[in-house]
């Protein structure tokens, strides 16, 4: 399994956005990324990202940058979400969970003494040049969206 790593290259991707295009690495020439992995549409922790990352998608765009999630979800899945909750950034769907596993964020999880596979929330910042200059994995949704944008800032001086 490969695994994106800090001044290193996302893997390349092909997917399927909520809007029915097929978006690639090179979808957003000279744009910054900020590629988020999320578990489950309409899950209170997705949704609450989902809504901070649209609440801040016109300072995104401010600052060249293009907010995109990705989950295993399917397109149908991502067009109710965006259209429930009025989101405003692109959401991709990796139903085989492809570009999940490449990016590293395929794990192992325990819930209730259960052990499954699933998406950890994971955050990366890409730069124009295709390079992944942070990453946050393990996020806790609370004011994470903000600290993205902070970071982004920061990275972009």
């Amino acid at each position: 399994m490969d695994s994106a790593k800090e001044g290193g290259r996302i893997p390349a991707f092909s997917l399927q956005s909520s809007e029915g295009q097929e978006i690639k690495n090179d979808s957003f020439p000279g744009k910054w990324i900020v590629l988020y992995f999320y578990p489950k549409d309409n899950t209170s922790g997705c949704t609450l990202e989902a809504k901070d990352f649209s609440d801040l998608a016109g300072d995104f765009a401010n600052r060249n940058a293009v907010v995109v999630g990705v989950s295993p979800d399917s397109i149908k899945s991502h067009c109710n979400f965006t259209e429930k909750h009025n989101l405003k950034i692109v959401l991709l769907s990796d139903p085989e969970h492809t570009f999940i596993e490449q990016c590293g964020v395929w794990v192992l999880k325990k819930m209730y003494g259960r052990e499954y596979y699933g998406v950890e929330r994971s955050t990366f910042i890409i730069d124009p040049d295709g390079i992944v200059r942070h990453i946050w994995r393990k996020v806790k949704v609370n004011e994470h969206a903000a600290r993205v944008f902070e970071t982004l800032q920061e990275l972009q001086k």
